[in-house]
């Protein structure tokens, strides 16, 4: 027995050294830093404000450094594309979305870092232009790292304790269908429904999206506001207590993330999907609330924060083809398809795989999908259509980029990410992760940030793989291949 543990205690510390490999120490940005020229100059500088970044404890974990090319970064939907990047215009096109990853996450650390630095954009394309020639080697290494230790599930004997852990999910799968089936009248009620609603009273008929070199859709930024708008669910909250109501996120006094119920909000996010080969655009929707309360002393599941993630997935004219849900521990996926796919026949296996409490219903330009959510674990309990939206007494929420939680703004005047540097919400550990660590998921329950959902605790899932939709549905024909009114460049 001894043998063993020692043996799993080597391992975790070889994969501990692998997953803080220095990005530095690879070609071509090593043989960069020993330059005498401007290349060199750019390379030190990415180099030095990296090792700035890392001292303050500020760095910004959604994208991936890419070793070899630390001024570029990768997110799963980028390293997805690498392989359509075939001719010179689509590898621009790609290596822009790399740099792009490497702005957004450099603005993050460098405002945390109250630090200011003009000459990055100039370098980021210097030493893009010196690695032109190295572009297969950026491919191969354009990778971003699995968020399940093999080094838990080891320890854990994972073979064997997934086994209970599958029956839990069944369970909770039962339990759950069993609520969805039930008339919406019955549901119970602890304090009363409240709805929160983003009013907007668009009727616009949006152009088709166009698609770019990698046949990634794009509408302008004025058409990408509508359709937030027009996508946004209504909330339709069982509120017994201040944790039912959703908030801003914000840090208190202690410079402890906290919610601000005095102002709902909803934050935004695109992302994409790839399913049958072409890519559908999604958007997402998160809503925090102060914490998920106990309902016995011995709730696992209890603790600070909590956050309702709605995703829908659109085809190119705008309009939804299938929704899903999880919370932001990564918690309770699930999948809420409308008549526009149809789900494939998968393998009947252990694994977590498609769950759908119910067909989603279609909603018309005028009308809201309603989502109902029970009090205290803040749980779907419904999803239905209303188009009397405006006629209700609904608390009106404003919508921001999910962004914005990187740079909160401390009392101090200075700003800080609700992240750290490890993806998680410090404070809003579960005490499940105690038990559910053989499944390899660190610190199971905790708020963490996109990027880092690891969806299934038997098997492996990520909330953001692009190719996850693919796996589970395809597009009915009347919308497969390339539609009709899709716009190509």
């Amino acid at each position: 027995m001894s043998r063993r543990f020692a043996h799993a205690a080597l391992l975790l510390i070889a994969l501990g050294g692998c997953a803080n490999l220095d990005p530095y120490a690879s070609t071509p940005i090593a043989a960069h830093l020993e330059r005498d020229d401007v290349v060199g100059y750019c390379a030190r500088l990415f180099a030095d404000i990296d090792r700035r970044i890392d001292s303050l404890a500020v760095r910004d974990a959604e994208a991936t450094r890419i070793p070899g090319f630390p001024y570029q970064r990768v997110n799963r939907f980028s390293a997805a594309l690498a392989n359509r990047a075939l001719g010179e215009l689509q590898k621009q096109a790609w290596r822009t979305q790399l740099h792009q990853l490497d702005q957004a996450a450099r603005a993050t650390e460098l405002a945390n870092a109250e630090l200011s630095v003009d000459d990055l954009p100039r370098c980021r394309s210097l030493l893009a232009a010196a690695d032109t020639a190295a572009f297969d080697e950026l491919r191969s290494r354009a990778k971003v790292p699995d968020n399940y230790s093999i080094a838990l599930r080891a320890v854990g004997l994972y073979p064997l304790t997934r086994l209970p852990f599958a029956a839990g999910i069944s369970i909770w799968h039962a339990a759950t269908r069993e609520v969805f089936s039930m008339p919406i009248d019955v549901l119970r009620v602890r304090g009363r429904l409240q709805r929160y609603a983003h009013v907007h009273s668009a009727t616009e008929t949006l152009a088709p999206a166009v698609v770019d070199s990698l046949g990634v859709p794009k509408w302008p930024p004025a058409a990408m506001a509508a359709l937030f708008e027009r996508h946004a669910p209504v909330l339709e909250i069982d509120v017994a207590a201040a944790y039912d109501r959703p908030g801003a996120l914000t840090l208190d006094a202690d410079d402890r993330v906290s919610v601000d119920t005095t102002m709902a909000v909803g934050y935004t996010r695109l992302t994409h999907a790839m399913i049958g080969g072409l890519i559908y655009p999604q958007l997402v929707y998160t809503f925090w609330f102060s914490e998920r309360p106990q309902s016995h002393p011995f709730d696992l599941l209890a603790g600070r924060l909590d956050a309702v993630v709605w995703r829908v997935t659109l085809d190119h004219a705008g309009g939804a083809i299938v929704y899903d849900s999880m919370h932001a521990c990564g918690c309770y996926h699930s999948f809420f398809p409308t008549e526009k796919v149809r789900a494939r026949d998968l393998p009947d296996t252990l694994d977590e795989g498609l769950f759908v409490p119910q067909p989603a219903p279609s909603a018309r330009l005028n009308e809201k999908i309603v989502l109902r959510i029970e009090s205290g674990t803040h749980y779907l309990q419904r999803v239905y259509i209303d188009a009397a939206v405006h006629k209700t007494n609904a608390v009106s929420y404003l919508l921001r980029e999910e962004r914005a939680l990187t740079t909160l703004k401390r009392r101090n005047g200075s700003t800080r990410s609700a992240y750290g540097e490890d993806a998680l919400i410090a404070g809003s550990e579960r005490a499940e992760r105690w038990f559910f660590w053989p499944m390899g998921i660190e610190s199971a329950g905790q708020m963490r940030q996109w990027g880092h959902h690891a969806t299934a605790f038997v098997g492996r899932r990520h909330f953001d793989d692009p190719l996850l939709f693919d796996a589970y549905f395809e597009v009915r024909p009347l919308q497969n291949g390339v539609p009709s009114t899709l716009q190509l460049p």
